[in-house]
């Protein structure tokens, strides 16, 4: 070997060296001041608290203020944009739901790029939609309820969260795969859907489980299928849509935490790891099945995976629906 050729081998694994000791160094001391938690909409909503959840917990295990910060307007891009804006350098990240990998098809024109613009950390927990019906609407099951829609073209109507929600998509995607003719009608929020659900003014509605649960556990309304590929533990004896004879339903609820791109895999990591320990917690477990919502915590690759499989699976289903896109 020659001399030349030594110094370099000997060079490159001093450089080595010293990367991975920077590494663990910035490892060690990272978070070295408070961290902001974006949460792209109003406070009080299922993704603030959330937010606030986990804000609480990181604050607790990293000996520093993880804060959350509402950034509220246009259906969440706003918020969601300024995280993608924001430097990559773990002092930021971003509290998203379902309408991350919606919105990129109902939009004409995103501020950001969901694929490229960030680093997924992971989906911390989920919820499955739930379709549900007032007691005096005349089918127990699924069947029955496109057979009474079938038979009455536009009577009618399902209630929603609102126009490009995750719960008015699942609505959309059913409508279109069983051919109904079924009103939409769209709510701010799921509030005022179930509202409406209660007192027969929209007989029916999809709507995540979380905010249907305590209506049909008193009874106010019936829940025929939920659109998960597995019963909820919640709700063992509601069907999934695949086992009432209409495959292909699945849809959920998610609320997932992403840095901005270029975050190094060492942040990723320890993002995810602190997440995934958090949602292990027994009082954060009870505080979710209280909220509705299932732990996931699934692995960064699963994460970002599946936000590139959602992206043009909901862009086709608002294309076949006929949404208009927002400007």
């Amino acid at each position: 070997m020659t001399l030349s050729r030594r110094y370099f081998l000997a060079f490159a694994s001093a450089g080595a060296l010293a990367l991975a000791l920077m590494r663990a160094s910035l490892a060690q001391s990272y978070p070295a001041r408070p961290v902001r938690v974006i949460v792209p909409y109003a406070a009080g909503g299922p993704n603030d608290v959330m937010a606030h959840l986990l804000a609480a917990k990181l604050s607790e295990r990293c000996g520093q203020p993880f804060y959350v910060e509402n950034l509220p307007a246009g259906a969440g891009n706003v918020g969601t944009a300024a995280a993608a804006r924001a430097p990559a350098d773990g002092y930021a990240a971003v509290v998203v739901t379902s309408s991350f990998w919606i919105n990129p098809g109902l939009y004409a024109k995103l501020p950001y790029d969901p694929i490229r613009d960030f680093a997924p950390v992971t989906i911390v927990a989920a919820a499955p939609h739930v379709l549900v019906v007032h007691p005096s609407f005349p089918a127990r099951d699924v069947q029955e309820f496109v057979a009474v829609v079938r038979q009455h073209p536009g009577k009618y109507a399902y209630a929603s969260a609102g126009t490009g929600q995750s719960s008015h998509l699942a609505g959309e995607l059913f409508r279109l795969s069983t051919g109904i003719d079924l009103v939409h009608v769209p709510f701010n929020g799921a509030a005022p859907a179930m509202t409406s659900a209660i007192g027969g003014h929209t007989p029916a509605a999809f709507i995540s489980l979380p905010a249907a649960a305590a209506y049909i556990k008193s009874g106010q309304l019936r829940a025929l299928a939920i659109t998960s590929a597995a019963r909820s533990s919640a709700f063992p004896d509601v069907p999934t849509m695949a086992e009432a004879g209409f495959p292909g339903q699945e849809s959920e609820f998610m609320q997932g935490v992403l840095l901005p791109a270029g975050a190094s895999r060492d942040l990723v990591d320890r993002w995810h790891r602190e997440i995934s320990r958090i949602v292990a917690l027994p009082d954060v477990r009870e505080r979710l099945a209280m909220l509705g919502l299932d732990a996931v915590a699934n692995t960064p690759e699963a994460f970002s995976a599946r936000i590139k499989s959602e992206v043009p699976r909901w862009a086709k289903v608002i294309q076949l629906a006929n949404l208009k896109a927002i400007d």
